[in-house]
């Protein structure tokens, strides 16, 4: 008999990444199996809330690993949680499945499970039904009330830094779809950047009294950073010779547009006051990540980026779904 949708949820999902395990007994008073999860949220704290949805041939390729492409949906979700300086707790799922493939909900849901350990999510509910390949996932998390870091609070003399290094996900892009053995090195660690992103939670958690605004990287550090510009009612310049670009990039021959403008790094774009430099350079060496200045925030409005000899570069748009 063909599994139903009871069948799919019972089996892959709640003894996996939605088995409550004692972090979570406390948060979560009802998970999957209800009308609605039930979360306890800590006294004092808000709760913040982010969805994405991901479409075959639109987020990822078409036939795409399913231990990959769980990792790398709740990945970027919880990203957002990263950039808000929030704690996660919980997150929902809505599959959309052409067919029910037993072998690839094994792997997915493995995967799933495996990566909700890592980033300290539990699954509470969601959704499955019939059609083309897609997901949707919320995520849920919390932070002290009136902490959670926004895009909004950029001020004039802020100085702007980048998380990790910025393009490799969209310079692999070349690569998908190629046979493992015609890759070189540099191509196989682009090809890591793109399939494992890594929510930078613990930095985004310190940079909760320290950063003015904060944003994570997922269509293109030149647009995203034009969003905390936009909300926040400054401008900002970006000198382009500061980027944080990997020697695998480097050898590309087209860093710094994807380093601009290619999306899917999820590393975090912020915002902090110039009297907090050292403060920053202390966070990057206790978390051993790169945080890089790239920028400061001015009166004004829009982006400006110089190269090194103070000629303005124009960046090319940030990704657009429509």
């Amino acid at each position: 008999m063909p599994a139903t949708e009871f069948d799919i949820i019972q089996r892959y999902f709640r003894e996996g990444a939605g088995k409550v395990s004692d972090a979570h007994a406390k948060t979560v008073r009802c998970g999957i199996g209800d009308d609605c999860a039930v979360l306890a949220i800590p006294a004092g704290e808000e709760l913040l809330l982010s969805v994405d949805t991901l479409v075959e041939s639109v987020h990822f390729p078409k036939a795409y690993s399913p231990a990959l492409l769980a990792r790398r949906a709740l990945a970027v979700c919880v990203s957002d949680l990263a950039a808000s300086g929030a704690s996660p707790l919980a997150f929902t799922l809505a599959l959309t499945l052409p067919v029910v493939d037993e072998n690839w909900l094994c792997e997915f849901s493995a995967a799933l499970a495996q990566a909700a350990s890592e980033f300290g999510v539990v699954l509470v509910g969601g959704d499955t039904t019939r059609g083309p390949l897609c997901m949707s996932l919320q995520v849920m998390g919390s932070a002290p009330a009136g902490q959670a870091l926004l895009r909004s609070g950029a001020q004039i003399g802020d100085l702007i830094y980048v998380s990790g290094s910025v393009g490799d996900a969209h310079a692999a892009l070349a690569c998908l779809g190629q046979a493992p053995q015609n890759l070189n090195d540099d191509q196989r660690y682009l090809l890591a950047r793109y399939h494992a992103p890594t929510p930078r939670l613990a930095l985004g958690f310190k940079l909760r009294n320290l950063a003015t605004a904060a944003i994570d990287i997922s269509d293109g550090l030149a647009a995203d950073l034009t969003h905390i510009v936009n909300v926040s009612g400054v401008a900002a310049v970006l000198n382009l010779q500061n980027l944080p670009i990997s020697p695998a990039l480097q050898r590309t021959g087209d860093a710094i547009d994807s380093a601009l403008s290619g999306g899917d790094d999820y590393e975090l774009c912020f915002t902090v006051p110039a009297s907090r430099r050292a403060d920053i350079a202390v966070l990057s060496e206790s978390l051993n990540l790169a945080l890089t200045e790239v920028g400061y925030i001015e009166a004004g409005s829009g982006l400006r980026c110089y190269d090194a000899q103070q000629n303005l570069y124009s960046p090319r748009g940030g990704y657009q779904h429509f």
